[in-house]
């Protein structure tokens, strides 16, 4: 009998709590750019322009306290000005100008400021992108030109990252979200031993909704 009722209140609690689960769409321009350094020397990176869209889940967790796991496209990239030299892209090349398509897979907790349907919410948390496709184009020394495919491999570029990710923003009774997002490189995309250290900045804002919120 005691073995029943548990079943049966675990059965509506999960009922309940699945019931609350709130589905949402999001997508905004971003800038990326990349901490770049050749032998612990800084190296001058401008940003590039790009985007993310994608799909997240606003699960309860305790009080105003929530799960959001986030899956998204992300178009990152930078441009690099080379004063030291390593490979990638190559020993003698004097800049690089990349871009890089990611799928990213964000688990986030959110804090939210207010019960109120309308309130502001801070988010936190890892993710870890997939380097999926990536172009580069750079000078040589020599006054060459090369603009071709990024390599991915143990001894070239590598095909996952790890970041931190923060953002802030506002949701609205209706289920529009509105935030400012800001993600931090925690690891090197070159694989390459004594080759450069590259780790993602990205900065952005991006738009969404819960397409299941209720009324």
């Amino acid at each position: 009998m005691k073995l029943s009722t548990l079943l049966l209140s675990a059965l509506f609690y999960s009922v309940s709590v699945q019931s609350q689960v709130q589905i949402g769409l999001f997508a905004g321009p971003q800038l990326s750019t990349a901490l770049y350094s050749v032998q612990d020397m800084n190296q001058s990176v401008k940003n590039k322009y790009g985007f993310q869209l994608g799909v997240s889940s606003k699960i309860p967790f305790d009080n105003n306290l929530f799960f959001v796991p986030q899956i998204f496209y992300s178009l990152k990239g930078y441009k690099a000005t080379l004063t030291r030299y390593a490979y990638p892209p190559d020993a003698t090349a004097v800049d690089n100008n990349t871009t890089i398509h990611t799928l990213e897979l964000a688990a986030l907790l959110q804090v939210d400021f207010s019960k109120k349907p309308g309130h502001f919410f801070f988010r936190g948390g890892p993710s870890l992108d997939f380097q999926i496709l990536g172009r580069e184009k750079f000078h040589l020394l020599t006054g060459d030109f090369i603009s071709r495919r990024m390599k991915y491999g143990f001894t070239e570029y590598g095909h996952y990252a790890a970041n931190a990710i923060a953002q802030l923003g506002y949701e609205n009774a209706g289920g529009f979200i509105f935030y400012l997002n800001y993600e931090f490189g925690l690891t090197n995309i070159s694989n390459v031993d004594d080759g450069p250290n590259i780790r993602y900045r990205v900065a952005g804002i991006s738009v969404g909704k819960y397409i299941n919120r209720k009324k």
